[in-house]
Order: C-alpha cells, then sequence, then structure tokens
C-alpha cells in the first residue's frame, strides 16, 4: 500500500462515488451540508426482550446532506432488532459538535459514545474508557492497524476509525486548457505561473482554493507546510509550528491570496463554498476530499475535472493530507454489564460489513475497515487508489493531549497573517504558547 502518492493519482484520473452520509433519532444543529468477522446477530429480525432495557447515548458528527437520514434509518432498524436496547442518537453539525459535547461534559451529562475527530483532551482528562473495553473483537479485528495506531496513548487504544479522507488537488480541465496551462503543476512555482495565467484569461474565475476558515484552516496549514518539509511535529513527535519551513509555506500562501489569484475571502469560504465554486466553473484548482465528485454530482454540477498530487516545494515528495474521525466511549460512574454489552452491540451493528459500506459510500469517504477497503475496489476499480493512498498518507498529531489548542492555533495564525499580521512572529508566539 506504500505506492508512490503521483502514480496511484496518475492511475486514477476521474473518479464517481455513490452517496453517503446519515442521521439518526437526530437533531441537527445547522443547515445540512453536501465530512473480516462475522456481522452483527440476527439483524433481520428482532431480539427476544430479556426484560431489563438499558439507554445508550450517542452523538454523531454530521458528515453531508444523507447523514441524518441515515441515522434515522440506522436508529429504528437497530431498536427493532435489539428491543432490550434503546439508542438515543443525536447528529450534531460540525460546526457545533465541539460546543456541545464540552458543554455536556461540564454538566456532567457526557455521551456513551462519540463520533468525532479529536480524542487526546478528552484522554488526557481520564475521561474516556479504553476503547477494546468496549468494542467485541470481532468488529475491532476488522480495522485497519494503521488507523487504529492513531488513536494510541501510551500503548492503550482509546478510540476506533469511522472513516476516513484523503486530500488531492482538482482541476478544470477545460479552464485550464483555455488559460493555455498545458501541464498540470506539480511545484509551487508552476502553481503561481498557472494561476497567473487563469487570471490573465479569465479575471471572473478564481485561480486558486484556498480555505482558511474554522472549518478547514488546520488542512490547509498542512497542505502547505508538509508539502515544504514542515509540519507540526518533527521525528521525535517535537511541536515544529515555528519552523522556517512552515513559515515560508504560510507566507507563499498568504501571497497567493494578496496576489488576487485565490478566492476573496478564504476566513469564511469554507470546503463547501469552494466545492460550490468548483462545480460551477468559477473555480478552476482546489484541494479537497476524494468525495468532491459525490458533492458536485449530488448538487447538479457538470465539470470536466481531473485531479492529482499536491503541488510540493524545495523538491520534498508531495503528501497527501489524512483525515480521520473516530468513535470513542466516556467513562460513566455505575456503568453495567448490560450497558458496556450495548454499547458492543451498536458498535457491531454499525460495523456490519453490508451497512458499514453503504455508510462510508454515502458521501464518497473512504472505509476504515479492511473489507470496506476491498468492497469500495471492487465496486468502483476507479477508486482502488484511493484506499492506497490513505495507507501512505500523513495524518494530524491528534494523539498530543495538544491537538485541539494547536488546531485552533494554526486557523488563528492564518487568519491574522490575511489582515497583515507577520507570519514568524505569530507562529513564534504560537511556538511558545504550546510547547513553552
Amino acid at each position: 500500500m506504500k505506492k508512490p502518492l503521483a502514480l496511484l493519482l496518475a492511475l486514477s484520473m476521474s473518479l464517481s462515488l455513490a452517496a453517503c452520509g446519515g442521521g439518526g433519532t437526530t437533531e441537527s444543529k445547522a443547515p445540512e451540508e453536501s465530512k473480516a468477522a462475522d456481522p452483527a446477530p440476527a439483524q433481520s429480525q428482532a431480539a427476544e426482550p430479556s426484560g431489563e432495557k438499558v439507554t445508550i447515548n450517542v452523538i454523531a458528527a454530521q458528515y453531508g446532506q444523507n447523514t441524518n437520514a441515515w441515522y434515522d434509518d440506522f436508529v429504528k432498524e437497530f431498536n427493532d432488532t435489539y428491543p432490550d436496547i434503546n439508542l438515543v442518537l443525536e447528529v450534531v453539525s460540525w460546526a457545533d459538535i465541539y460546543t456541545v459535547v464540552n458543554t455536556r461534559i461540564a454538566n456532567g451529562n457526557a455521551p456513551d459514545v462519540l463520533n468525532i475527530d479529536v480524542f487526546a483532551d478528552y484522554q488526557a482528562d481520564d475521561l474516556l474508557v479504553p476503547i477494546k473495553e468496549v468494542v467485541s473483537d470481532e468488529t475491532y479485528a476488522k480495522l485497519y492497524p494503521a488507523f487504529l495506531e492513531e488513536s494510541n496513548v501510551d500503548g492503550t487504544i482509546w478510540a476506533i476509525p469511522d472513516l476516513a479522507s484523503a486530500r488531492a488537488m482538482y482541476y478544470n480541465k477545460d479552464i485550464l486548457d483555455a488559460a493555455g496551462v498545458t501541464e498540470i503543476p506539480t511545484t509551487w512555482d508552476e502553481l503561481k505561473a498557472a494561476c497567473e495565467k487563469i487570471k490573465a484569461y479569465d479575471a471572473n474565475i478564481y485561480p486558486w482554493g484556498v480555505d482558511m476558515t474554522t472549518d478547514e484552516g488546520q488542512a490547509c496549514f498542512a497542505y502547505y507546510t508538509w508539502n515544504n518539509g514542515g509540519g507540526f511535529t518533527d521525528a521525535d513527535g517535537n511541536w515544529i509550528l515555528n519552523c522556517d519551513a512552515n513559515v515560508e509555506a504560510v507566507e507563499y500562501a498568504i501571497d497567493l491570496v494578496n496576489s488576487g489569484l485565490t478566492n476573496t475571502d478564504p476566513a469564511n469560504d469554507n470546503r463547501y463554498t469552494l466545492q460550490d465554486m468548483f462545480g460551477a466553473g468559477q473555480l478552476a484548482m482546489m484541494i479537497g476530499p476524494n468525495s468532491i465528485p459525490t458533492y458536485v454530482e449530488a448538487n447538479g454540477y457538470s465539470v470536466n475535472y481531473g485531479f492529482g498530487a499536491i503541488p510540493t516545494n524545495g523538491g520534498n515528495p508531495s503528501v497527501s493530507a489524512g483525515v480521520m474521525d473516530r468513535f470513542m466511549c466516556f467513562k460513566k460512574d455505575g456503568r453495567t454489564d448490560a450497558e458496556v454489552e450495548a454499547i458492543k452491540t451498536f458498535f457491531d451493528f454499525f460495523y456490519e460489513d453490508e451497512r458499514y459500506n453503504e455508510w462510508v459510500l454515502m458521501e464518497g469517504f473512504l472505509p476504515a475497515t479492511e473489507a470496506g477497503g476491498e468492497a469500495l475496489a471492487a465496486a468502483d476499480p476507479a477508486q482502488a487508489p484511493w484506499v492506497d493512498i490513505i495507507g501512505s498518507c500523513k495524518f494530524y498529531p491528534v494523539a498530543k493531549a495538544e491537538w485541539a489548542d494547536v488546531k485552533q492555533g494554526v486557523i488563528d495564525v492564518e487568519q491574522q497573517a490575511l489582515l497583515g499580521g507577520d507570519v514568524r512572529e505569530l507562529l513564534d508566539n504560537l511556538q511558545a504558547e504550546i510547547a513553552g
């Protein structure tokens, strides 16, 4: 699975994915956005009640247009199948989920199970249960070991992946052809030159998409720093937020904005805004997840696109950013054995092969189970390269307790730099705040 990214991307220059998403007995907090073992027992028939009914509470993130409806069906089927268990599941938008969860925790009302991206701050505060205590051996064995290791702290796995995505550079073939961009840019110099040609061709088209919002600003930081030999940490896990490579990377991105080569409001134009622009032919190039084709199709756009490696600088290899979200279980005073078994049943039900594959494919994400990867590649051979990419890209250092502060910190640096702040000074201050 360690094939070079450029080769993998070259193997598949177009893709189309089925829809994916979810919802449950749910409450949406924001407008909808367009983020090998035995299956669970006897799901075609409801189990006979034993007389002891337990309730488990789950908070799940809203990934897309289908999330709420998918989870609505999931919860109904689960509760019909397991009458001894009352599954209460709430879907919350990414914009609100951190506030909702932290408020619940502060009020002593944490959910049993949470689906979110970060976990280390909760683990550091001794709020989580080691995940193997609430996941069956059969379901645990389905998951990619490398994904599990992303939730390893001091030899204990604290969360399991629910899905993943990888990033690449998408481009509008027709716009690039019309602007005279004959080679797909692979370096920063080539990227800026291509942007200048596109701007000269049609000033109404944004050449390059930049998302420095609170939604994806940390991804933007990763795209440029990782592809300049920098990043969040060094090989020993030490924070290097203010290293020279990172300063140069952020300054390069800000220069693209200040040169008029990007969308005009990167602090507010999130990934969905950029994807709408790309689908409508208003944006020529952007970095985005493998789910973009699904989004474009679902929203009625028609665009002649290709995708390739993320441009890099200084001879560094191109790096794709991997994003993985998780399920985790909070501690609960007096949790009974029946409640533990109910949580295990929830995970068995969710990761049942056919159901899980449907979940992942709905919004065009990548699976976190080996069976899911095999099913994706078999269903659409064009997707096989993405399955390989996810095994070789970099992930955020979410296992470090400081990650939540770093994530917000780099977004603040970018947004202050957009307003004219000095990048080196901003990163020096962030490094001092995080590492001392």
